[in-house]
C-alpha cells in the first residue's frame, strides 16, 4: 500500500444498525478519490483509502455522511495566529490550514489575527496544525491554559512597544532625510547624507519586511512585506548606485538621481500606519477586553464556622459559599443563600435599573453588588457562567466571517501576485514607450505601483466591521451568534413573537377572584388544596394568591379532568375548577351578572378559571399572563422599520384575539401546536419574505431553526438560546429592532470599507504606474504613496469604529 493510499479511520455518529452502515457505505462509494471503503458498525467509524489528496477526499466523505443525515464528531477550536502582516498572510495561515488531512473547514481572521478551525481529533491535532501553520512562514500559539492567556497577551503588548519604538526610531531619521532631500539635494555629500539615514531606517526600523519576505520567498509565496522589501530595496539599491557611480548612468543618457529619501520615508509612514491600525484593531475588540474585566480575580470564601478566606478565583468550586460585599463584582453565578442587596446587571443585560435580591435570588458573574452584603452558593464556575459564555459567543461571532468575506478573501490571495505583475509591466511600458528618461521613470512606477498597492484595507474591510458590530451589540445586551445572521438581519421584513415568556411574561399571576356566594373558610382552603395538588402552570398562580390566608386540608382526593380542569373529594361534597366547558358539562350556568363579570375579564385578555360545586358557581379567578412593558413599543419600533408582526400562541382564539389587538399586532394564530409554528414561518418564507422568529421555550426550536434569522429571549430555555443565531439577555423586544438596525449600520459600514479599500487601489495603482503622465506630466512620489498606503488600512478601522458610537 502506498502513502497515498494510507487507511483513514473517519468517526461515525448515529450509525446506529446495519441498515444505517449500508446506507453510508453506499454513500462512499460514489465520492471520487476513495479507493476503497468500509464501515465498521461495532466500531462506529469508517475506512477508507484515497486514490490522491486524502485531505480533500477527507472532507468529502464528511460532506457526504452529514448529508445522508449522520454525523461525524469533530472539534472546533480557536487559535492565536502570530507573524500576521497583512490579509495575504492570513490567506496563507489559512490555506496552510486546510491542507491538513483531517481539517474540515478552517477560517483565518486577519482583524483579531486568530484562525477557527473544524477538525477530526482522530486524524490531526493542535500540533500538526501548528506544523502546518509554522512551514507556511507564521506560527499558532495551541496552549490553552489561563497562563498562555496571559502570555499571548503579554506578546501582543510587547509587539506594540516594539513597533512603537521603530515608529519613533524611524521618525527621528526621516526629518533630515526630508529636508535634505527636498531642499538639499545640491549641498556637497548630500548624497552619502541621506544613505547613512535611510540605511538605518530600511535595515534596522524595517526590518521586519525584508524577514518576513525572505520567510515568503522560502516558502515560494508573498505578502505585503514582499511589496515593501522589494519597491524599497529597489529604491534603496539603485539610489546606493547612483552614489557610487554617478558617471555610469549619464554617459548613457541616463539622467538619475537618488532615491533614499523615498526609501526611508516609506519604511517610516508604513510603520506609522502598522501603529496606527494595531491601535485601532485594538479598539474594535474592546467589548471582548470589557467583558474579560467583568470578573474579578479574587473571592471571599466561607468556609464551615463562618471562617472567611481571600482566594483566587480559578479555586472556587460548585457549591462553595462566597461572601459579597458592598461595590464588590460577583464572581461566579449562584443562588443567594443569607442577606439582601441590589445588584447592577447592566453589564450583562444591558438593563440600567439594579434589580432586588435576596434569599433564593439567582446572581451572575461580572455583575456589581450595590449596598447590601450577601452570601450566596456557587452554581456554575469557570466555563460554564452566563460571562463565560457571552464571552465566548462574542469572540467566535467576531471572528466569524460574513459571506462577502468569500469573494474578498479570493481577491486578496491573488492580489500580492497580480500586484507585482502591474509593477513589472509598468517598468517594461515605460522602458518601451518612456523616451529619453524611460529606465528611471520606468524604476520609479515599478517602486511605486508596489508602495501603493495595499491588501490590508481589503483584508480589515468586513471584519473590523464586524468585530465592532457584534461588540456594540454585546454592549446592548444583543448576543450575535455569526456574521452571517448579523448581516442577513437587515433584510428582515417579517417577525414572528411566541406569546407566552415573549410579548408577556411567562408568568401567570392572579389579577382579579370573585366570590358568587358568602366565601367562608372551608371553601377557601378546598379550593387552595385543589390546587396545590394539581400540576397545572396555572395552579400555582391560585396556590401563590391564597397562600397568606388559607391552609392545606388533608382528606382531599383529587382527579384531573383532561384538557377541561380538576375535580376534588371532600367528604361528602365534589368541587370543580376548570374552564367554562366543565363548568357548562355539570349543567351549572352562570346568570348574567357572573357572565358579564367572566366576559370582561375574558376581554381584558385574562384567562378565567371557575370554581363550583354539583350545584353552584363558587368564585372565579382571573389570571393574566402580564404582557411586558416594552412589547408595544417594539411591535410599534417594527412597524416603523416596514417589517409585519406576527404572533403565534398555543392560547385560546379570545386571549390571542385581545392581545393582538391592544398591541396592533399585524396577524395572529391562536391554538397553535409547536410543529405548527415552524411550518408558519416556512409557508411566510414561500411567500418571499425574510423571516425573523422570536421564542423563549424549547417549543420554539423547531420554528427558531426554520427561521432565516432566529432570536431567543435570554431568560428562556437553554435549548432555545442554542439554536438561535441571536439572543436578547434582558428578554426586552425593543432590542429586536435595535438589533436589526445595528444590522444595517454594520452592512452599510461593510459596503463603505470595501468600496473604499478597492476604489484606493483600483485608483491608485494605475496612477503610481504613471498612467496620468501622458495627460498632465504627473508622477506620484514614491515617498507619497507609502503615505497613501499607510492611511488606507487606518481609515477602514477608523470607519468601522464610528459605529461605537452610533446611537442604535
Amino acid at each position: 500500500m502506498t502513502a497515498k493510499e494510507q487507511v483513514i479511520e473517519i468517526p461515525l455518529q448515529d450509525v446506529e444498525s446495519e441498515h444505517c452502515a449500508l446506507i453510508v457505505d453506499k454513500g462512499l462509494k460514489d465520492i471520487d478519490g476513495i479507493a476503497t471503503h468500509a464501515v465498521e458498525l461495532n466500531n462506529r467509524k469508517a475506512l477508507i483509502t484515497a486514490k490522491q489528496n486524502p485531505k480533500e477526499v477527507v472532507q468529502k466523505a464528511v460532506e457526504k455522511i452529514r448529508d445522508l443525515g449522520y454525523n461525524v464528531p469533530t472539534v472546533k477550536k480557536s487559535f492565536p495566529v502570530l507573524s500576521l502582516s497583512c490579509a495575504s498572510c492570513a490567506g496563507n495561515t489559512q490555506d496552510a490550514l486546510n491542507s491538513v488531512t483531517g481539517v474540515i473547514n478552517a477560517e483565518v481572521n486577519y482583524a483579531n489575527a486568530v484562525a477557527k478551525v473544524e477538525y477530526i481529533p482522530g486524524l490531526t491535532n493542535p500540533q500538526a496544525l501548528r506544523t502546518a501553520v509554522q512551514a507556511s512562514g507564521y506560527d499558532l500559539i495551541i496552549d490553552e491554559s489561563e497562563d498562555a492567556k496571559d502570555e499571548l497577551e503579554k506578546i501582543k503588548e510587547n509587539h506594540y512597544k516594539t513597533l512603537k519604538g521603530k515608529v519613533i526610531g524611524a521618525m527621528i531619521f526621516a526629518v533630515p532625510l526630508f529636508v535634505i532631500g527636498m531642499f538639499f539635494m545640491d549641498m556637497p555629500y548630500a548624497n552619502y547624507m541621506m544613505w547613512a539615514l535611510a540605511t538605518p531606517m530600511l535595515f534596522y526600523y524595517g526590518r521586519q519586511f525584508f524577514t518576513g519576505a525572505w520567510k515568503q520567498a522560502k516558502h515560494r509565496s508573498a505578502n505585503m512585506d514582499t511589496l515593501v522589501a522589494i519597491s524599497t530595496g529597489t529604491a534603496y539599491i539603485f539610489s546606493v548606485f547612483i552614489t557610487l557611480f554617478p558617471d555610469y548612468l549619464h554617459h548613457k543618457g541616463i539622467h538619475a538621481h537618488v532615491y533614499f529619501e523615498a526609501a526611508g520615508i516609506v519604511i517610516a509612514f508604513i510603520l506609522l500606519g502598522k501603529l496606527l491600525e494595531e491601535k485601532a484593531k485594538g479598539n474594535t475588540s474592546s467589548a471582548i477586553k470589557k467583558l474579560m474585566g467583568l470578573q474579578p480575580k479574587t473571592v471571599t470564601v466561607v468556609h464551615d464556622g463562618g471562617h472567611q478566606m481571600e482566594m483566587p478565583i480559578s479555586s472556587v468550586k460548585v457549591n462553595d459559599v462566597l461572601l459579597v460585599k458592598p461595590g464588590e463584582r460577583i464572581a461566579v453565578d449562584g443562588e443567594v443563600i443569607n442577606g439582601t442587596s441590589y445588584v447592577d446587571e447592566s453589564m450583562i443585560s444591558g438593563e440600567p435599573i439594579a434589580l432586588a435580591k435576596n434569599q433564593g435570588s439567582p446572581v451572575f458573574a461580572g455583575t456589581i453588588n450595590q449596598k447590601g452584603s450577601f452570601q450566596f452558593k456557587a452554581q456554575k464556575v469557570g466555563s460554564d457562567t452566563v460571562l463565560a459564555h457571552i464571552i465566548k459567543m462574542v469572540e467566535d461571532a467576531q471572528g466569524s466571517k460574513a459571506p462577502v468575506q468569500k469573494l474578498v478573501d479570493k481577491i486578496a490571495a491573488i492580489f500580492v501576485p497580480v500586484v507585482m505583475g502591474i509593477a513589472l509591466l509598468a517598468f517594461i511600458l515605460w522602458n518601451t514607450l518612456g523616451g529619453d528618461n524611460a529606465f528611471v521613470q520606468g524604476l520609479i512606477a515599478f517602486v511605486t505601483v508596489l508602495v501603493i498597492a495595499c491588501p490590508c484595507a481589503l483584508g480589515l474591510a468586513t471584519p473590523t466591521a464586524i468585530m465592532v458590530g457584534v461588540g456594540k451589540g454585546a454592549e446592548q445586551g444583543i448576543l450575535i451568534k455569526d456574521a452571517e445572521s448579523l448581516e442577513l438581519a437587515k433584510k428582515v421584513d417579517a417577525v414572528i413573537l411566541d406569546k407566552t415568556g415573549t410579548i408577556t411574561e411567562g408568568k401567570p399571576t392572579v389579577t382579579a377572584l370573585k366570590w358568587f356566594t358568602t366565601a367562608n373558610e372551608e371553601q377557601k382552603n378546598i379550593l387552595y388544596s385543589i390546587e396545590k395538588s394539581s400540576e397545572h402552570p396555572l395552579a400555582d398562580a391560585i396556590v401563590h394568591h391564597l397562600k397568606e390566608e388559607s391552609r392545606f386540608m388533608d382528606g382531599l382526593t383529587i382527579e384531573n379532568m383532561s384538557g377541561e380542569g380538576i375535580k376534588g373529594q371532600y367528604g361528602a361534597n365534589t368541587y370543580y375548577i376548570g374552564n367554562q366547558k366543565l363548568i357548562s358539562g355539570l349543567h351549572i350556568q352562570a346568570d348574567a351578572s357572573q357572565q358579564q363579570w367572566i366576559d370582561e375579564h375574558l376581554n381584558k385578555a385574562q384567562t378565567v378559571v371557575l370554581y363550583a360545586n354539583n350545584q353552584n358557581l363558587l368564585a372565579a379567578i382571573a389570571i393574566a399572563d402580564q404582557i411586558k412593558d416594552s412589547s408595544a413599543e417594539a411591535i410599534n419600533q417594527l412597524h416603523k422599520q416596514g417589517i409585519k408582526v406576527y404572533m403565534l400562541t398555543g392560547d385560546n382564539e379570545h386571549t390571542a384575539k385581545a392581545v393582538a389587538n391592544q398591541l396592533g399586532i399585524d396577524a395572529y394564530k391562536a391554538n397553535v401546536l409547536p410543529a405548527e409554528k415552524a411550518q408558519f414561518a416556512k409557508t411566510l418564507q414561500q411567500e418571499g419574505k425574510v423571516v425573523a422568529m422570536v421564542g423563549d421555550g424549547i417549543n420554539d426550536s423547531n420554528a427558531l431553526a426554520q427561521a432565516d434569522v432566529s432570536i431567543a429571549m435570554g431568560k428562556g430555555s437553554d435549548i432555545a438560546m442554542d439554536v438561535a443565531k441571536m439572543t436578547i439577555i434582558s428578554s426586552d423586544l425593543s432590542k429586536i429592532a435595535d438589533a436589526i438596525r445595528l444590522s444595517k449600520y454594520t452592512t452599510n459600514a461593510i459596503k463603505q470599507n470595501l468600496f473604499w479599500a478597492f476604489i484606493y487601489n483600483v485608483i491608485g495603482i494605475p496612477i503610481a504606474a504613471g498612467l496620468l503622465y501622458p495627460i498632465n506630466g504627473f508622477l506620484l512620489d514614491p515617498m507619497w504613496a507609502g503615505a497613501a498606503m499607510a492611511f488606507s488600512s487606518v481609515s477602514v478601522v477608523a470607519n468601522s469604529l464610528r459605529l461605537k458610537w452610533k446611537k442604535i
